[in-house]
């Protein structure tokens, strides 16, 4: 049977089962209360309205908001009512209370009768074990303390069962359905609150002296749980408050942090996600129908003929929506509407500024952009070419024919062109009569010279305009790459300068001048032979950059930093040196090499100074298998005791992290390695890793503190603090450039930071003679011969899985 009938057949059940138990035991109060009114009427009301209150005040025995039990305490009125209602009253008091309750917080029937009987059996229970008790001489006090532990536990487990049975969702991120320390803490409250009004009822509390009664003797003890009940409604209602602006805000960025290029069912998924951050839900899901009862929902128009519901649920006993949540939730779906708006209208303007007007074919400056994506995004076999073509002749056809011929002649080579290329490869026009294609998903130089003469033979068919016809002629440049290249523009040149060749050769006259193709001799190949001997000598070097404690002003960590400089290419970038060495094979044994040389160079620092106790290296997340990098790590950590070896996972790589991967993280923690979550904000970012990937460190990337004047960014990272503090792991902030930016990030509450106002990444001799001379102080004092220190203009590449850095 699937979920929602199981759950259909126990609201049938329980709604009938625990209808009758209220109406037997509400009806039997009432008689009950017939019988001596003016005692026992001022009293039930008492104790309705403290029922109620106990109702409202609600607590959670799980770590998961929405996904684990809550449970009120509405039996703390059974001793207050003992001195004046028998126990069958007291009972009936206690479902009409939670009933009145629920009704007028959900306005549901069925979760009202649900919730009202279960409070009641559990009450019958309470009262039952506190009977036992009394037979085997246990005194009043004690035996309410056990009784109340017998409470919880009868309503635990029957919200446990019936969870299970309507196999609600359960995912929690690894975190268990029932917190012991909440529950542990529950039954402990209400153990001593529930002993404390047993003995208030007894010791005459607040009614001391002769000639107390019944009633005096329960109001008191009524007022005493309805001053419990109000303060814990109060404290949750602060502490909601909190929870909601934060989610707001964290859900309203991710909204906004949707591309331009993000579809219809990507704002979608951004839209659900960011309602159960800000609401609180336990599912959200797009559909066409309206929302049924105990749901929230609302109408949102993706485009003008894609209208559908996007629809909250909650569980029913986990508390009914609220006006606020209602209004939230309906801000977010506002705010998501007007998200995709702007994006059609910015993908409108942005189409238009790069687009060629006359052909209908990107721009120079999209096939820049388009050219820098496709070599810094291309896997680690896959191979690109440039062509770059030009069109012979082509002013002789403008002056004879005239420029509407021209015109028509470029609409058409470049029509033909992008037919004849594949859907992934890229053609533009880039001048009067010049084209360039990207083509991509290449294994071999000879593949690209396939598709370069497919892509002549159809654009130099004839042409026919009216009376007339051209045949058009085009001289190729074909430029080939099988690695990433450190300077793709470097790659345009070869292809622009081949070519020339061809066309120098047409004027010549020469023996290749029958020829319309030229291939570059690009260098590659020596570029990749470098690197591999780099590698393989170990000749790579590793800078360290501080972190730093904003609360003690001291250095605790440094980051190693991937550095190479070639003696013929120069400086080269750690992103291409990484991708280089993947395409090589060679990725884990940089990463051993650069891990090896880090922890030495970390004990070498803590000698220096003892403060320092931790080391961290950046990692892609599949490196930590144990076939591949995982019992390395394990060794070289246990090598250097004293030393904290932190594993820092970029985002790329953390985005789709397999059970695996998350377990062997789990583990390599357990032993006591760090794993960190590295720049986090940035354009490959996702909530989602907040709690798929296992980790002790997020670290913030510094897009999302360039501007800590605006609100927005301050109050998003207190909220990515906040979840810090709840899910127990710590927050480092890089990118700190100055001093006033430190401060700002001290006052919000971030303890740790990484950036060039605490230091640039520096040698290990470098390192050692700073620690020597100054300790671990976070920022030493300015020399007349320190370098200038790098401004927010100027930053080193951090997307690399090996090389992140500020």
């Amino acid at each position: 049977m699937s979920r929602i009938g199981v759950e259909g057949v126990l609201q049938r059940v329980s709604f009938g089962v625990f209808g009758v138990l209220g109406l037997v035991f509400i009806v039997g109060s009432i008689g009950v209360i017939a019988a001596d009114p003016s005692t026992r009427a001022p009293a039930v009301l008492a104790g309705l309205l403290c029922v109620m209150a106990l109702e409202i005040a609600w607590i959670r025995v799980g770590s998961v908001a929405h996904r684990s039990p809550a449970m009120s305490l509405p039996v703390l009125v059974v001793p207050a009512l003992t001195p004046v209602l028998p126990d069958q009253a007291i009972i009936g008091v206690i479902m009409l209370g939670v009933f009145m309750a629920l009704l007028a917080e959900s306005r549901r029937l069925d979760v009202s009768v649900y919730s009202a009987g279960l409070a009641g059996t559990a009450s019958l229970f309470y009262i039952l074990i506190e009977w036992l008790l009394t037979l085997v001489a246990v005194g009043p006090v004690p035996a309410a303390g056990v009784a109340s532990a017998g409470y919880v536990m009868f309503v635990l487990a029957v919200e446990v069962l019936r969870m299970r049975l309507i196999d609600a969702p359960s995912d929690r991120g690894g975190r268990p359905l029932i917190s012991p320390l909440r529950l542990s803490l529950l039954i402990f409250v209400l153990a001593t609150l529930a002993m404390a009004s047993v003995y208030w009822a007894d010791a005459g509390l607040p009614t001391p002296g002769i000639g107390r009664t019944a009633l005096q003797t329960a109001g008191g003890t009524l007022l005493g749980s309805l001053v419990v009940a109000l303060v814990a409604i109060v404290a949750r209602t602060v502490l909601h408050m909190r929870r909601r602006l934060s989610g707001l805000v964290l859900g309203s960025s991710i909204l906004s942090a949707t591309r331009s290029g993000d579809s219809t069912a990507d704002v979608a998924e951004s839209l659900c996600e960011a309602v159960s951050v800000a609401v609180g839900v336990q599912s959200v899901a797009l559909q066409a129908e309206p929302a049924a009862t105990g749901q929230i929902g609302t109408r949102i128009s993706f485009t003008d003929d894609d209208a559908r519901f996007v629809v909250a649920r909650r569980d029913l006993m986990d508390g009914a929506f609220t006006r606020v949540d209602r209004r939230a939730f309906e801000a977010l779906a506002a705010t998501a509407e007007l998200v995709m708006q702007a994006r059609r209208n910015l993908d409108g303007i942005t189409a238009r500024a790069n687009t060629d007007a006359l052909t209908g074919l990107p721009n120079y400056g999209a096939f820049q952009e388009a050219l820098d994506t496709i070599n810094s995004k291309r896997g680690e076999a896959e191979a690109i070419a440039v062509l770059f073509i030009d069109l012979d002749a082509f002013k002789h056809i403008n002056d004879t024919h005239g420029h509407q011929a021209g015109d028509s002649v470029l609409q058409v080579v470049g029509q033909r062109m992008r037919q004849a290329v594949r859907p992934h490869d890229v053609v533009a026009r880039v001048g009067g009569d010049e084209f360039v294609i990207i083509l991509t998903r290449l294994s071999a130089v000879s593949e690209a010279v396939g598709l370069a003469e497919t892509i002549l033979a159809a654009a130099t068919l004839p042409i026919s305009l009216g009376e007339i016809t051209l045949s058009p002629r085009l001289s190729i440049g074909l430029a080939f790459s099988a690695l990433a290249e450190t300077d793709v523009a470097e790659l345009v040149l070869d292809a622009d300068e081949s070519m020339l060749v061809v066309k120098k050769a047409r004027r010549r006259g020469t023996a290749a001048a029958a020829s319309s193709i030229h291939i570059s001799a690009h260098r590659s190949s020596q570029y990749k032979a470098d690197v591999a001997r780099a590698i393989d000598h170990d000749e790579l070097d590793v800078a360290y950059q501080p972190i730093v404690s904003l609360v003690t002003g001291k250095i605790w960590a440094f980051e190693a930093l991937l550095r190479y400089v070639d003696p013929e290419f120069g400086a080269i970038s750690p992103p291409a040196l990484v991708e280089q060495a993947k395409n090589l094979g060679r990725f884990d044994l940089l990463t051993r090499q650069i891990a090896v040389r880090a922890m030495a160079a970390a004990a070498e620092f803590r000698l220096a100074e003892p403060a320092i106790v931790c080391m961290a290296i950046n990692v892609d997340a599949d490196q930590i298998a144990q076939d591949r990098l995982g019992a390395f790590f394990e060794d070289l950590f246990l090598q250097h005791p004293g030393i904290s070896l932190c594993l820092e996972f970029n985002e790329r790589s953390a985005v789709r992290v397999s059970p695996s991967i998350r377990q062997q993280a789990d583990r390599l923690r357990d032993l006591g390695i760090l794993i960190a979550l590295d720049d986090y904000g940035s354009d490959d970012s996702s909530v989602d890793s907040l709690v798929r990937v296992p980790m002790d460190i997020l670290k913030i990337d510094r897009s999302l503190v360039d501007d800590l004047d605006d609100i927005r960014q301050r109050e998003v990272l207190t909220a990515l603090q906040g979840f810090g503090d709840n899910l127990e792991y710590s927050m480092i902030v890089e990118g700190v450039e100055d001093e006033a930016m430190a401060d700002q990030l001290a006052r919000l509450g971030i303890r740790s930071a990484q950036g060039f106002h605490f230091g640039v990444p520096q040698t290990f001799v470098e390192t050692i003679a700073r620690l020597d001379a100054f300790g671990a102080q976070a920022v030493r004092p300015a020399r007349p011969d320190d370098p200038p220190r790098p401004t927010n203009t100027v930053r080193v590449d951090r997307r690399s899985a090996m090389t992140h850095h500020q």
